[in-house]
């Protein structure tokens, strides 16, 4: 964890105690250990047996680069955090390096850095003893352009291994990654078939899963926001498989565009047996309402063949820079909380300057799931907007398992009518406090056809109601 975080901490005390998340019992030696879709409702995954909801906030893309991993991990877990993103990025100033240097600073791309696998083997061991499921990155394009692509080792002039005419590389990428003018992402032989660059971009990834494939709560993701080709992702999920063995290891890949109806992101949509899981994180980039719609759109989309959706960055802070387009610390609570009651199966925030990281907003929000998942579990329940009426816009989202409880999230103030008539009963009405993590109060709801509904704070509130 980052310095300077008097107060974080102080919160951090006060919810130890009370976001503990409640596993069901299971039986450790019948349950599959692994992370995968959950064979009773695919939309969400199991870990060890036991469905669960992964909910993350960290301060790192790469996390295994942070000096304070430990207690970072530690933070996280308290909170009843159990999901982390980790690029396998090494080009902030003060990063490890994966390969080794000669004697005159260059790198040879055949000898390895172990202090960098070393922290990678770290992240792996602590996350798995706290029960906290890793996304790994594999590529992300900025590495490899603009200032990053000066000191890259995969840059010509840096190491011993190649020249730039062999290699096909230029010394200059000065644009924008978005471009796609990065000779590295097209090397594979549907493309520019550059064997000799990719045999190292291979031996890599042999190195990252001797690392990683002896561990059970792995996701890879092959790159960070793309915008590159179909046939580099298909290459490289095949390539992750075939090397994987008998071991099945959930794949996918997160496209760039915003628009997440697009035909870019339909590459990983229409392809259930390549990509086992859907990453939709660019989906944060879209406010309010539209977030809303444009997720509900693929969730209607993928209903023949769900899957798992994750989103492993929530976009929003004060210095965020989108911040102009309302992409700001509310933006990315009320995205997280849209995501959960949608049926997402992850949400994590954003690190800094772009997210909340692991901040008193991100730590309540977690810790105010984790109090609802104490009364009720998520994926027993369906988004069910039709129950709520005189509602506006953005006003309030609801899910339900209709007659038994239903869930109805206020971003700010409001006042809806929600059907209740399927109930048939009493019930008790409890109201939270997304802001404090806090429950306000708990009330008996005679039977009814409809319960008008208002929000008690003005920033941000939960109602729940749960049938007797």
């Amino acid at each position: 964890m980052k310095t300077g975080c008097t107060t974080l901490y102080v919160f951090l005390a006060f919810l130890a105690a009370a976001c503990e998340s409640v596993p069901a019992e299971r039986s450790e030696a019948e349950a599959p250990s692994g992370i995968r879709p959950w064979a009773a409702n695919p939309a969400y995954w199991e870990y060890r047996g036991e469905p669960v909801l992964l909910l993350g906030a960290t301060d790192n893309d790469n996390l295994f680069q942070n000096l304070h991993l430990k207690s970072h991990l530690d933070s996280l877990h308290a909170v009843g955090g159990n999901y982390i993103r980790n690029t396998m990025s090494d080009r902030d100033p003060g990063d490890l390096r994966a390969f080794a240097r000669n004697g005159e600073g260059k790198y040879d791309l055949n000898t390895w850095n172990e202090a960098y696998w070393r922290q990678f083997d770290s992240l792996l061991r602590w996350t798995a003893e706290r029960d906290i499921v890793v996304q790994i990155e594999i590529w992300d394009r900025f590495d490899h352009s603009r200032d990053n692509w000066l000191t890259d080792p995969y840059h010509p002039a840096n190491n011993t291994n190649y020249t730039y005419e062999s290699a096909r590389l230029d010394s200059l990428y000065p644009n924008h990654p978005g471009a796609n003018e990065q000779p590295f992402f097209y090397t594979v032989p549907a493309l520019d078939h550059n064997p000799e660059l990719l045999a190292y971009q291979e031996s890599f990834v042999r190195k990252l899963l001797t690392h990683s494939l002896p561990y059970d709560h792995v996701l890879y993701c092959i790159d960070n926001e793309t915008k590159g080709e179909d046939a580099w992702a298909l290459y490289w999920a095949a390539f992750l498989k075939k090397e994987a063995g008998e071991k099945e290891i959930m794949v996918t890949q997160m496209w760039d565009d915003w628009d997440i109806t697009s035909a870019m992101h339909r590459r990983t949509l229409d392809r259930p047996d390549t990509f086992s899981y859907i990453d939709l994180s660019q989906n944060s980039h879209n406010t309010g309402q539209q977030n809303w719609d444009k997720a509900r759109a693929i969730f209607e989309y993928i209903e023949p063949n769900p899957r798992p959706v994750n989103s492993t960055k929530i976009y929003g802070s004060s210095t965020s820079s989108w911040v102009n387009r309302g992409i700001d610390g509310r933006h990315a609570v009320e995205t997280f909380f849209r995501n959960i009651l949608g049926g997402f199966a992850s949400s994590r925030f954003h690190r800094p300057p772009s997210g909340l990281g692991l901040s008193i907003p991100s730590m309540r929000a977690i810790a105010s799931v984790r109090k609802v998942e104490e009364k009720v579990r998520f994926w027993e329940m369906q988004p069910r907007m039709d129950l709520l009426a005189d509602r506006e816009e953005n006003e309030a989202y609801c899910a339900a398992n209709e007659g038994r409880y239903y869930l109805i999230y206020f971003p700010d103030e409001g006042e809806v009518l929600v059907d209740i008539s399927a109930m048939g009963g009493t019930g008790v009405l409890h109201w939270l406090s997304v802001h404090d993590a806090k429950w306000l109060s708990a009330s008996n709801i005679s039977e009814n056809e409809t319960l008008t509904l208002k929000s008690p704070v003005r920033n941000g509130s939960i109602a729940l109601l749960v049938k007797k």
